[in-house]
């Protein structure tokens, strides 16, 4: 069976999770506090009291500062996450897995069994714990393929519990138990949706966890954080898709809108270190390159710090994630004016052959285009090319500069000395070329560098889960084939028929298999007489199971009875007499329940099909079988192809 990871961490995890949790109720507390006292400040006139409180109401704001701060430094606790090499590489920002409470699914599961089903609800046990293992193993994933194939598997497994237990009408009366991923913040439902939405958004934290973990020194090791970065990306965005009234601010279109952008400038940032391990970078058009994939890096990365400041985000998300987006912004707009500079520096003035070549590259550079002299005579003249490189050069020390001051402005930012060091390295660099290419007979007022302009060569993919990659069998399949055996069909007690042989055989029409469908009843024959009826299924023949039977077996079954005649147990569906009224009920349900849902799949499909109050996410998988519709008063004179009469 599946397991979960190494229970250290997992403790480690859960206190984490308590800490959050703790210090979430203390700045309620404080709030509460601080709301009383705002209330007290504004009704008195009392001048005393004013004084006391206003004293209370700034102690009681130092409070809340020192907790948030120390919320801060929980969640960007990253180095649980960072890998081990020893190379230098910026960190990036991984997100901590939701956390969930444990579930007892033993009796409301064997209640519905009996209820719904009709079936003895303690023969089903085995399955119930296989179920509830697999969701315990689920809550503790390693950080590997096992892991994301684990969330996977419990994902997929929802889609069978859904159908088999989560009739259109009721829930199942328990409820799911989720903690936000950044707060720590408890909230729970009994929709099955938020189970599933919680299931997701941790593959996508945990794509997160696998690429902030990879060593992206070397090509192979930054490829899969690419693949990491993407695929969370996609997880966050299918359930921005998908889902709605989430009970989580993790969950909020807000919040995944950030998440998705934040995790595409980590691609985008990838990418950029893929093409300066790859490229011989002392070629003028690969430096030219560098430059716009750095300063394209710089344009996702001041989205994200924008998206991150926007009113429902700003006070959620960890002000160590917006400083460090911002710092990124800042350094990488700091390295498309470096490169830039070292291009027209470093590289030798063009051949005839080459200027075509370097002019054409050096039009589409440059947002605008720099003042001065033409393109040849700047790009042929070595002492121009210094001018322009000095003036790019100027302006990367100056946002190299920025970069370090608002590093410093984050007491968790600056114990982090990787950043600090690639920080101080890069500005070092820059000073030193400058230093390198100042001449002191320099009278000539530096110019105003224009912006690079960004491009890349390599756009990052938003790669959605791909679900199908990890098959898995219905835990509950003894209880017959979906498309009959479901939540959200109902059936009459199952009957009992004896049935004789006439001379003309049983007197039916047959089609389909699994479970095989009574088409047409002739009036008059046999299974007229027996009581059977034009869209009755068959469970058994003689007492054998035939729910999952083929139409072949069945008929075998039937061919091979004597003159004693033949036991069939059959059941009728509910519903297919008046469907509009079904109709009704089911959208009376629907409205105003606030749980998270669907919201797209409401528009495409009827109500009766969806699940209405608690609906689902649509799993693409449409039932293969289009029987029901097919009750049909055809005359007998034509069976269609796939009946035939016994």
């Amino acid at each position: 069976s599946q397991q979960g990871c190494d229970p250290f961490a997992q403790t480690q995890r859960s206190k984490l999770q308590h800490r959050r949790a703790r210090i979430n109720q203390q700045i309620n507390k404080e709030m509460r506090m601080r709301a009383g006292a705002e209330n007290l400040f504004r009704a008195t006139s009392n001048h005393k009291v004013k004084e006391t409180v206003a004293l209370e109401l700034s102690y009681v704001n130092s409070n809340l500062q020192l907790l948030k701060e120390e919320l801060e430094e929980l969640n960007s606790s990253m180095d649980v996450y960072q890998n081990d090499s020893e190379s230098i590489s910026v960190p990036m920002i991984p997100l901590g897995l939701k956390e969930t409470k444990e579930l007892d699914l033993l009796v409301p599961l064997k209640d519905f069994i009996s209820d719904h089903y009709g079936e003895e609800g303690v023969l089903f046990e085995k399955e119930i714990k296989e179920f509830m293992e697999l969701r315990q193993a689920m809550r503790t994933p390693s950080r590997n393929e096992a892991g994301l194939e684990l969330l996977m598997e419990y994902y997929n497994q929802l889609y069978f519990l859904d159908s088999r237990f989560f009739p259109p009408t009721r829930t199942l009366g328990v409820f799911f138990h989720w903690y936000d991923s950044l707060t720590g913040v408890p909230s729970h439902q009994r929709a099955l949706a938020f189970e599933k939405g919680s299931v997701l958004f941790n593959l996508g934290a945990l794509h997160t966890q696998i690429g902030a973990r990879q060593d992206r020194a070397s090509l192979p090791g930054l490829s899969q954080a690419i693949d990491a970065f993407q695929k969370a990306a996609g997880a966050f965005n299918y359930l921005k898709e998908n889902f709605s009234n989430a009970p989580s601010l993790d969950m909020s279109a807000a919040s995944l809108t950030m998440l998705v952008r934040l995790m595409v400038a980590q691609v985008q940032e990838c990418v950029f270190e893929k093409m300066t391990l790859l490229r011989a970078q002392n070629d003028f058009l690969a430096r030219l390159q560098l430059a716009q994939e750095a300063a394209r890096v710089e344009d996702v990365y001041s989205l994200v710090h924008q998206t991150m400041s926007q009113p429902h985000v700003k006070d959620y998300v960890p002000f160590s994630w917006t400083t460090m987006v911002q710092v990124k912004s800042e350094h990488f707009k700091a390295l498309s004016h470096y490169f830039a500079a070292i291009a027209l520096c470093d590289c030798p003035a063009p051949s005839d052959a080459e200027l075509l070549e370097q002019e054409k590259a050096f039009l589409q550079f440059h947002v605008t285009m720099p003042e001065g002299p033409s393109l040849p005579v700047l790009l042929q003249d070595p002492e121009e090319r210094r001018k322009l490189g000095k003036a790019h050069l100027r302006k990367a020390i100056m946002r190299h500069e920025e970069a370090m001051r608002i590093h410093g402005l984050c007491k968790i930012l600056r114990k982090m000395d990787i950043l600090q060091e690639v920080l101080s390295f890069a500005h070092k660099r820059s000073l030193g070329k400058y230093s390198e290419i100042d001449h002191e007979e320099d009278f000539f007022e530096t110019g105003e560098a224009p912006d690079i302009h960004p491009k890349t060569h390599q756009k990052p993919e938003i790669k959605s889960p791909n679900f199908s990659q990890v098959k898995v069998t219905d835990l509950f399949h003894r209880l017959g084939p979906l498309s009959v055996f479901s939540a959200k069909n109902k059936w009459y007690p199952a009957r009992r028929v004896h049935l004789m042989r006439g001379e003309n055989g049983f007197g039916f029409t047959l089609r389909g298999d699994s479970p095989v469908l009574i088409a047409g009843v002739i009036p008059g024959g046999c299974a007229a007489e027996a009581g059977l009826k034009e869209g009755d299924y068959i469970i058994s023949v003689n007492g054998k199971d035939c729910k999952w039977s083929k139409h072949a077996e069945v008929v075998q079954l039937l061919k091979s009875t004597g003159k004693e005649g033949v036991d069939i147990g059959v059941i009728t569906l509910q519903g297919s007499e008046c469907p509009k009224a079904v109709d009704r009920k089911a959208a009376v349900m629907s409205s105003g329940s606030g749980m998270l849902k669907s919201n797209k799949e409401n528009s495409r499909k009827s109500l009766m099909n969806s699940k209405s109050a608690s609906t689902l996410l649509v799993w693409g998988k449409k039932s293969k079988r289009s029987k029901k519709s097919t009750y049909s008063g055809v005359p007998f004179s034509s069976v269609g192809d796939n009946e035939a009469m016994y």
